[in-house]
């Protein structure tokens, strides 16, 4: 064997090895709770009849379909914890037909838009654009 194959064996494995460490991150990042998130706003919303824009949004969900996020990181770490954009955006299956789903959060900054929050929704627009699926918006206002 070659010095250079060894140096390749250890480059592949700090790469597994930091590659490793950032799914962990990100796992962590992905399961812990957003920026902005207020569990008294949410139980407020729960006494009024409201469900909050996760739960609306998994209640249009067909059941089994795959979905993804669209833009959970937009403006992360910008505003030193707080919640640039209070929007949730997703594509998925709603009737066995793709769509993608677009709603606020009422109770973060009481459903204020930040330039973020345009970005964000502007970006799942776009999306339903070029794959030519329909927009499904959820608003609530706090108002």
């Amino acid at each position: 064997m070659g010095g250079g194959t060894c140096l390749v064996y250890t480059s592949a494995i700090c790469s597994l090895s930091r590659l490793k460490t950032l799914t962990a991150e990100y796992r962590e990042l992905k399961n812990a709770p957003r920026a902005g998130a207020r569990p008294d706003k949410w139980r407020r919303q729960h006494e009024q009849g409201k469900l909050r824009p996760a739960s609306a949004i998994e209640a249009l969900l067909d059941q089994g379909a795959t979905w993804f996020e669209i833009g959970r990181w937009f403006a992360f770490g910008q505003y030193e914890g707080q919640a640039p954009g209070p929007v949730w955006s997703r594509a998925w299956r709603i009737a066995g037909r793709p769509v993608v789903v677009v709603a606020n959060d009422a109770t973060v900054k009481a459903g204020s838009w930040w330039p973020e929050t345009i970005k964000k929704i502007l970006r799942a627009q776009e999306i339903a654009m070029r794959a030519a699926l329909p927009i499904v918006y959820l608003v609530d206002s706090p108002a």
